[in-house]
């Protein structure tokens, strides 16, 4: 098992500068989003803010095993898409009605190093349903429970059980199975794209067999970095990946829900300090998420 990385002072200070760049991005995004516009011009939108932050996409051109290099400035999911949504696999306009997530990381340049900073968050498009504005009471209130538990020394298994409590027993959603936030951190080196994803998984669920999750039982320590990313179903947590409509060979990136029901995404960076956790992209909670334009 990969050894967790523990921040010094200084380096949370930096990783602190690059999630409020996060937030920074989000706020606009609320200021521009409107009924009537397509994921390519919003996708375009984070681009020029990004530009006008000084700072970089760190999801444009990531490349996993089996993906081509993702393709936009930021993950773009709507409705069904539960996360990895592209600006081009989707090209309708958004409508009242709709719900979509947007997730947003960037590489943030602090005294020499490139630094994460990585949040998504889920907007309704109109005035929401009594469905989804609760689903997205369900998202808050599972994202900062499960943050509350993440205390020093107490398994990250505490992160998964608060979460899973709050999403199937007391609002009767679904913890989509088998996903979870990461570890982040800073650029290993300039042809890596190494610290956005690091050690630890940290999975949103009790894990579903004896072998599910093999982190479950380690403990937080001071100075761990996390980026912890309720993903909820209205219906189901299982997912899957489909034929794009325009092009029925290609699936690429975007991860669904399975029987095509709504679903929303929180995240927040989390550093563990000795005190508890500590929420880098604080302010999220503030910016608007309901878009009446």
């Amino acid at each position: 098992m990969s050894k967790v990385p523990r921040l010094t002072k200084a380096e949370a200070d930096a990783a602190h500068a690059a999630a409020q760049k996060v937030v920074e991005v989000h706020r606009c995004l609320s200021a521009f989003l409107r009924a009537g516009q397509t994921l390519a011009e919003i996708d375009a939108f984070v681009g020029r803010t990004l530009d006008g932050l000084r700072v970089k996409s760190c999801f444009k051109g990531y490349v996993i095993r089996g993906h081509p290099p993702f393709p936009s400035h930021a993950c773009l999911s709507l409705n069904d898409c539960v996360v990895h949504g592209t600006a081009a696999y989707y090209r309708g306009a958004i409508k009242s009605g709709d719900v979509l997530k947007i997730d947003i990381g960037v590489w943030h340049n602090v005294g020499g190093a490139s630094w994460v900073g990585d949040a998504g968050w889920t907007y309704s498009i109109g005035e929401p349903s009594a469905m989804v504005r609760r689903m997205m009471a369900c998202g808050k209130t599972a994202l900062a429970r499960g943050v509350a538990a993440m205390r020093p020394g107490r398994p990250y298994l505490d992160w998964a059980v608060a979460v899973q409590d709050t999403v199937e027993r007391e609002y009767g959603f679904y913890c989509v199975e088998n996903w979870g936030g990461h570890g982040i951190g800073k650029k290993v080196d300039d042809k890596s794209k190494r610290g956005l994803h690091l050690p630890p998984h940290v999975l949103n669920h009790r894990p579903l067999t004896p072998d599910g999750w093999a982190e479950a039982d380690c403990v937080w320590e001071p100075g761990n970095l996390v980026a912890v990313e309720p993903m909820i179903g209205a219906t189901t947590g299982k997912t899957e990946q489909r034929p794009f409509e325009f092009n029925p060979r290609q699936t690429d990136w975007p991860v669904y829900i399975a029987d095509g029901s709504l679903s929303v995404h929180y995240e927040h960076d989390v550093l563990i300090t000795e005190d508890g956790p500590r929420v880098l992209t604080e302010g999220l909670e503030e910016v608007g998420d309901v878009i009446t334009r």
